[in-house]
């Protein structure tokens, strides 16, 4: 549920320029076929699109216009939203008997056409957190576990204002989908069939895949581990760009033990996948992640001071988006 601030650096920026006219996609087809469209701005971090990483990656062809799909492991699927500015990754895990869908994205798109058009196998829906752009499409699946704490049962009610806040000025890059209406637009209530514990197992069929309790940006935060085939599904405990950690859930000290727990992984490890802007990343960003978090606790890190007041860390190629440091009482 991010409401301002998108993760790229460069959205950081993006302020004074327009956004997409979300209004059109609510005009009739006769009024688009009479009238020429308007130039319209570009969000600047649309502008850094397409990421250079993806050329390195398998696209699978799909017909959905929302979505990209990517194989970035056998039978694991990356399903990313582009066209948005969270820029927000699910992921398909696939077993022999079942599948593991892990988050469903913003809710704009038709999630659970998508997943049916990759696997006719029933599927488990787990979120890394609940934030609004990670259980979008929950209500679309019947088996949704969910961790067994308050802030998850409170956002499975759903939320209009979180949602109508990712399609405000500078969130589309692009036109939203035939037959979205962005009036309507809402998190849709969504029902947990049973809750999961750090530790647990999901037998997939040829594939276990285990839940790692990892709070700190939310107090749900999980992670996702493929022993078998040395996958780390992260979450947003870490993914290339700021790591937001300056919502009023987001507890700094669990987010140190968090990752601490992550690094130690790091030797059984071949992927690290994060939940937004790029799928792969090295084992080794586990390592560095920690020692970047080290020095910005230390004291160590100069703050430079983002929009609405929160400030950025930046550490080599790690950053984390904070609220300012408190001042000393006199």
């Amino acid at each position: 549920m991010h409401l301002q601030i998108s993760r790229p650096v460069s959205r950081l920026l993006r302020g004074a320029l327009g956004c997409f006219l979300i209004c059109l996609s609510l005009s009739s087809p006769r009024l688009h076929a009479q009238t020429a469209a308007p130039k319209i701005a570009v969000p600047e971090w649309c502008r850094a699109l397409p990421r250079s990483e993806y050329k390195h990656l398998r696209r699978v062809p799909i017909s959905d216009s929302w979505f990209e799909v990517y194989q970035v492991a056998p039978d694991v699927f990356a399903i990313y939203e582009p066209r948005q500015a969270e820029e927000t990754i699910s992921y398909l895990i696939v077993g022999h008997t079942k599948a593991l869908l892990f988050d469903t994205g913003m809710g704009i798109g038709d999630l659970k056409s998508l997943t049916g058009s990759l696997t006719p196998l029933p599927i488990i829906v787990l979120n890394s957190h609940t934030h609004n752009d990670h259980v979008g499409d929950n209500w679309q699946f019947s088996t949704v576990h969910s961790m067994d704490t308050a802030f998850s049962r409170k956002n499975a009610l759903g939320s209009r204002d979180d949602a109508q806040a990712e399609i405000g000025p500078g969130q589309i890059c692009g036109t939203l989908p035939s037959g979205f209406d962005p009036k309507s637009y809402a998190t849709r209530p969504w029902h947990i069939a049973a809750y999961i514990h750090d530790g647990d197992r999901f037998d997939l069929g040829g594939r276990t895949i285990e839940v790692i309790a990892t709070p700190g940006h939310t107090p749900d935060a999980i992670s996702l581990i493929d022993r078998g085939n040395g996958l780390l599904f992260s979450g947003d405990t870490y993914y290339p760009a700021p790591i937001w950690l300056f919502r009023p859930e987001t507890n700094l000290d669990d987010y140190a033990a968090s990752i601490r727990r992550l690094a130690a992984l790091a030797p059984e490890l071949k992927l690290v996948l994060g939940a937004h802007n790029i799928p792969v990343a090295s084992p080794a960003v586990l390592a560095q992640l920690v020692a970047a978090f080290d020095q910005v606790r230390a004291g160590k890190v100069a703050a430079i001071p983002a929009e609405d007041g929160k400030v950025l860390y930046k550490v080599g190629g790690i950053s984390f988006l904070m609220r300012p440091p408190q001042k000393p009482k006199q």
